[in-house]
Parts: C-alpha cells; structure tokens; sequence
C-alpha cells in the first residue's frame, strides 16, 4: 500500500497529478482542491494516497490533506459509490461542508458533484449521517438547500481560478474568465468553459 508520495511534480491537470519519486513517476487521479494546492510543474510535492484494486485496474488517488483523504475513504464506503464519484463530490465540497450538508440531511446540496443524483445523495445522507455527527461549529452555513448556494458558488469560481493558475494561467488571466461564466456551475464545468475561452483568446 502506497501512503503518500512527496517527490518532483512533472505533470499535473485538474483531474490528475504525476510525482517522481526515485526515478518513478506515479500518477494520482485528484480532487479539483487538490490540484488547485498542488505547486508548479518541477516543485516538489506531497500527495497522501490511496489505492484502489481491482480485477481490471489498479488506480492511484492523491489528495492534498490527510483530511480530504478520510472524506474520500469515508464517501466510498457508501454502497454504490465508487472512487471517481468521491473524487467528483470532493472536487465540489470541502470535507467542511460535506460533512456539514450530511449532518444536516440536506442530499439536494450533494447533487451539485457530478454523477450524483438525488437517489445516490439520499443514500449517501442516510448512510453517513450518523458517521460525520454534528455539522462542525466553525462552518456558518445560513442552513440547507437555497441558504447554501452563495457559498458553494463562491467556491466553485474560487477553486476554478486556483485550478487554472496551477496550470500556469496568469492570475489576471483565470479571474477575468471566470469572472465571465455563471458561478453556480460546478467547478469542473467552470473550468471547462474557462480553458475553451483560453484557447481560443475570446475572453
């Protein structure tokens, strides 16, 4: 079992990272946070790690905290949710406010992750609820469901642009494009339209 990595970063990209460690380069599929915390392409890098088995494949997740790494491990003890959806829900949330979301029951919150519907975030509440215990004192959300789309949107645009700088956009430039793209869309979907808008200089 590989714990963690902490090596040269030489790749990296929203959705996965490669380290070097002792002249092997292992790549980790990642949280969208995680590679908005990464460093630049030939910094050093730590990565805690998990390792996924199976019969076909043997997958590699690298996250930035010890934290994000137990909210993974945790969400897929969920029956029916497997490691690219915990990767899509921790690419939207914070384990903040995921686990703030489960302990309140507000499922609704959940479906912003890709690939979750309502179904599957019901069961994701009901399986963890008990799990996370009470929402954490130092998260203020204004409550469940449309109380909590401001902060998400915020986010959202936030870690798009933290994203993009870590692909080497210049800060001006990731701001004035997200700036230009509706905030409630999920992280993923605002980095997608801000790199078509890159490449084609139309921002």
């Amino acid at each position: 079992m590989i714990y963690s990595l902490n090596g040269k970063l030489i790749d990296v990209s929203p959705t996965y990272a490669v380290i070097e460690c002792g002249g092997v380069g292992y790549k980790c599929s990642i949280t969208l946070k995680t590679a908005a915390a990464l460093g630049k392409v030939g910094e050093n890098a730590f990565l805690y790690t998990h390792m996924s088995v199976r019969e076909d494949a043997v997958d590699l997740f690298g996250f930035h905290s010890s934290d994000e790494m137990k909210a993974f491990k945790l969400i897929t003890s969920v029956n029916g949710v497997g490691p690219k959806v915990s990767v899509a829900i921790l690419s939207e949330f914070t384990p903040e406010y995921l686990y703030t979301y489960i302990a309140a029951g507000d499922y609704k919150a959940l479906t912003a992750a890709g690939g979750v519907g309502p179904k599957l975030a019901q069961r994701i509440v009901l399986e963890l609820k008990d799990k996370v215990g009470s929402a954490p004192s130092e998260i203020n959300l204004s409550g469940a469901g449309q109380g909590a789309v401001a902060p998400i949107a915020q986010s959202n645009a936030k870690s798009a642009v933290s994203a993009l700088v870590s692909l080497g956009f210049l800060q001006v430039e990731a701001n004035r494009v997200v700036a230009g793209i509706d905030p409630n869309l999920s992280t993923e979907e605002i980095i997608k339209q801000a790199l078509l808008k890159l490449s084609s200089a139309k921002f």
